[in-house]
């Protein structure tokens, strides 16, 4: 992908895109697809001979060799020297991607006080850091609308200087509404409105750029780097509330990019049944963590213990999601957000609520759990929109 081709189009992870190709298609859409499979391979198993990925692909040994040529002459693979072997013939030579060749540039704009990037080499790991808060005094107001803007500009040029190799790509997670192409159509606690951050970013830097929404990035982390075995629902819990949803391999969006917007959902039935939408009675109002902290401090201030307070939040979260664990029969769902908050009473009232609301025995080996990323998830989901829109892996 071209940065023309971010700059117009879509960030390359569309509605339906499965993130890890595993078979062969169609020869009118062959040479692409099978070029990803083979990063793919390489990435996720390294240290292969051509023979190996012929095998591990289902492609022909002609149609590897041709593509592991290509790869070669664009610097993306390296071989890495012949194979230890003990039978009769020439030794296969082992290949992997060149994992020291490019560096990526990550972006999490999701924390409510300060935005924060990093250099990340292939796989993840940071090798540099840099943030910029949104206040400019102690205790002065956040950044909002073109200067808030200005900020992740500012922040982006001293991550480009400090990469040390050249860089594959710049990745974004966004609080808010995303589309396709990078354009954050709302996010409301930074007073963007159609915002063509993908763009912009794109003709600043010069590099491919992807913008996405935070939860959705942090979906993309826990599957590529953690311990996601399946369909999967992220719940991301900070200043606000929102969850990534990956089914059948693929990002899940929504008819207006607003899918995993769970933050705005009234739960429960406090007002009766013929309420109508009340922001008091959103799952915000119980589970953000501002909310929590308040009910906490309120809790202790009267000499009480806060665990009811954490509890309810689990319940009301529950009550959200259990119509989504029975419509697509989920077997995992992920926390993300403050361990000492979520971790304990509140993921407990959670499953047990979730457990009282569903079929038991549709949903027996449902699991919930916190992410295995901790606070830099969405800066390496940031790296795998640029391993996905550039490379086709993750």
């Amino acid at each position: 992908m071209t940065t023309t081709e971010v700059q117009g189009g879509t960030n390359g992870l569309g509605p339906g895109r499965v993130l890890r190709p595993r078979a062969k298609v169609l020869p009118e859409h062959a040479r692409s697809h099978n070029r990803s499979l083979v990063l793919q391979t390489l990435y996720r198993s390294g240290r292969l001979s051509r023979a190996d990925l012929a095998r591990e692909t289902g492609l022909t040994r002609v149609t590897v060799s041709d593509l592991v040529a290509e790869l070669l002459a664009e610097g993306l693979v390296v071989e890495l020297g012949q194979r230890e072997s003990a039978r009769p013939g020439k030794p296969a030579v082992l290949l992997d991607i060149d994992r020291g060749a490019h560096q990526i540039v990550g972006v999490d704009l999701s924390d409510h006080d300060r935005f924060r990037g990093a250099v990340m080499d292939l796989d993840g790991a940071i090798l540099a850091r840099a943030e910029v808060m949104l206040a400019d005094d102690e205790g002065g107001s956040a950044a909002t609308g073109e200067t808030a803007a200005a900020k992740v500009d500012a922040l982006v040029d001293r991550l480009v200087a400090a990469a040390t190799a050249p860089i594959l790509g710049l990745g974004v997670g966004s609080p808010g509404v995303v589309d396709l192409s990078g354009t954050i159509l709302t996010a409301p606690n930074l007073g963007w409105k159609d915002l063509p951050l993908q763009r912009r970013l794109a003709s600043r830097t010069g590099l491919p750029v992807v913008v996405a929404n935070d939860a959705n990035v942090a979906a993309l982390a826990e599957h590529t780097y953690g311990d996601a075995a399946g369909d999967m629902m992220l719940i991301r819990i900070g200043h606000g509330i929102g969850a990534g949803l990956l089914v059948a391999g693929a990002l899940v969006y929504g008819s207006h990019y607003a899918a995993g917007e769970i933050g705005q959902v009234m739960v429960g039935t406090d007002l009766g049944l013929d309420a109508t939408y009340s922001r008091d009675q959103v799952l915000e109002h119980w589970l953000s963590v501002p909310q929590l902290q308040r009910g906490i401090q309120a809790a202790h201030a009267s000499g009480n213990d806060a665990t009811p307070v954490l509890r309810e939040a689990g319940q009301r979260l529950g009550i959200a999601l259990a119509p989504v664990v029975g419509a697509l029969n989920l077997s995992e769902i992920v926390l993300s957000g403050p361990t000492e908050l979520l971790d304990g009473p509140l993921a407990e009232a959670t499953v047990h609520t979730l457990r009282n609301r569903t079929m038991a025995e549709n949903h027996a080996d449902l699991s919930l759990r916190m992410t295995t990323q901790g606070q830099d998830i969405v800066l390496r989901g940031a790296a795998v929109l640029v391993l996905s829109g550039q490379l086709g892996v993750s």
